[in-house]
């Protein structure tokens, strides 16, 4: 009575015969395994025609606990298969040609104006011991937002959610080797665990910039610079942008010496900034009471300041000082799209000087972009002394949209320059000549194997935005001459094989 049983193989519920569904290659090579595991006599006979193999090994079986064992590995297989996901993992992206293009846009530019500043690339494992990451920013953060796993040998490893712990202990390992400033970027994909939203996922990738070894205003202007001239590289207008300012020692002096905040509190009114402009004010003040006290309205004029120039008891600090020499840097470059944001906390710890963050200011976007700052105690870590440093990183997620919102997304071509028609099989040999000596003359040339209509192929190259396409036909390999188009202004010429690149390349 098995020979009538249907094995379902889909959420639909569609059924197959047992003969139709063994014809699968991957359902035979487990099946036969299946077989020589509980059935160890020779079965060799039958491996040639496998379908009808296997239906008349389940015919043979006279022990019907065998035939229904069978049966249930099979429907167990069809069921796993039919709902097999065909969605990425929750967090990451696919990246089919297109977007991988977008992608490969946004990192060329980056690196361009990286390299334009002296920076040089460097590179790192995605994996780190977890201690690195504890030891910067806490156990319980690693164990809530970051893929973190034991090995084999029992160690524990994250996917690394960020680069600057991992260049820090690069640095302190041949900090007497290296020849100081170093000037360094990397592009990268990194993982935490958060929430998925615009602008955030679970693996993203980064640019990050450091500059080692340089203290003062020169450098951190510098890296505002380079900040700012990536946005320029990406067609940003400066009224769509701008660069918020503030500085760790101001902010410091502000919470612990003018108002005496404990280190909890201290925590407490940070967290709290960090989010007052995603809450109403009323909420604001209200919380804000509860840690200040009598000193809540004090604080609050000092908050809502937007000029520097009006915090005058305040012009010999430090902190204060180090922007104002960073601000007539930036004046000085004609880069006028910055302000002082007392704001801006910067969360981390390990900032001990300037922080900015990039905003769009536009309305459908307006929110922070990338940011960065000053951090010249990260390799007392490694029980190193201390390095002036600072940096930044943008994720490549917030440029995408960035450039989506103002429209500023590239045309997309393919990397592949020429498409060659084949008229007949017999002219595929004729067509991998002529490719060969074009690749050799720097094009990108893909040869159709299809052999469908003439229109049928270059309606196939203009689907696949390639710019330049070729048919070879009898006419062609007669005469050494070849109409090469150009599918984008329609114009068309015929050149023999050597003045090819020539026409391409100056189009």
């Amino acid at each position: 009575m098995f020979l009538s049983f249907f094995v379902l193989i889909s959420n639909k519920h569609e059924h197959y015969s047992l003969r139709h569904w063994v014809k699968s290659p991957g359902v035979r090579k487990f099946c036969l395994t299946i077989i020589r595991i509980f059935f160890p006599e020779p079965i060799k006979s039958f491996q040639w025609g496998f379908p009808f193999f296997f239906v008349n090994f389940y015919r043979s079986l006279s022990n019907i606990s065998h035939r229904l064992l069978i049966y249930l590995i099979l429907s167990k297989i069809c069921n796993v298969m039919a709902n097999l996901s065909k969605e990425p993992y929750k967090g990451v992206r696919d990246f089919y040609p297109k977007d991988k293009a977008l992608q490969n846009y946004i990192f060329e530019k980056w690196a361009k104006v990286c390299r334009s500043f002296g920076y040089e690339e460097m590179g790192a494992s995605i994996l780190e011991p977890t201690e690195l990451y504890e030891a910067k920013t806490g156990e319980e953060i690693i164990n809530e937002q970051t893929y973190t796993f034991t090995d084999r040998g029992d160690r524990r490893v994250t996917m690394r959610p960020e680069m600057t712990p991992t260049v820090a202990r690069m640095v302190a390992a041949k900090k007497r080797e290296l020849n100081f400033p170093l000037r360094w970027y990397s592009i990268a994909n990194f993982f935490r665990y958060e929430r998925p939203q615009k602008g955030r996922t679970r693996e993203f990738y980064q640019l990050n910039c450091d500059l080692f070894g340089t203290s003062g205003a020169d450098a951190d202007f510098e890296i505002l610079n380079l900040a700012y001239s990536l946005m320029k590289e990406i067609g940003a207008e400066d009224n769509n942008f701008e660069i918020r300012i503030n500085n760790r020692k101001f902010i410091n002096f502000l919470l612990k010496d003018y108002l005496s905040l404990n280190e909890e509190n201290v925590s407490k009114l940070m967290k709290l900034i960090d989010k007052k402009n995603k809450m109403p004010n009323s909420e604001f003040m209200e919380q804000a009471k509860l840690i200040l006290n009598d000193k809540v309205e004090n604080f609050l004029e000092i908050l809502e300041s937007r000029d520097l120039n009006e915090l005058n008891q305040f012009s010999d600090n430090e902190g204060v000082k180090e922007m104002k020499a960073v601000f007539k840097k930036l004046n000085e470059a004609g880069i006028k799209n910055y302000r002082y944001e007392p704001t801006l906390m910067r969360g981390l710890d390990y900032y001990t000087g300037l922080v900015f963050e990039l905003w769009d200011t536009g309305k459908g976007n307006n929110r922070s972009l990338f940011g960065g700052g000053r951090y010249d105690d990260l390799l007392e870590i490694f029980g190193e002394e201390k390095l002036p440093t600072t940096g930044f990183a943008v994720s490549d997620v917030v440029i995408e949209n960035y450039l989506k919102t103002y429209n500023l997304i590239p045309e997309y071509t393919s990397s592949t320059d020429l498409f060659i028609c084949t008229l007949d099989e017999s002219f595929i040999s004729k067509a991998n000549d002529l490719a060969k000596i074009l690749r050799g003359e720097g094009l990108n040339i893909v040869v159709n194997l299809s052999l469908k209509k003439v229109g049928d192929q270059i309606s196939l190259a203009n689907k696949k935005s390639i710019p330049f396409v070729i048919c070879i036909g009898e006419i062609e390999v007669n005469s050494g001459k070849y109409k090469v188009k150009n599918l984008k202004s329609g114009e068309e010429k015929e050149l023999g094989a050597e003045e090819i690149s020539g026409f391409v390349k100056n189009a």
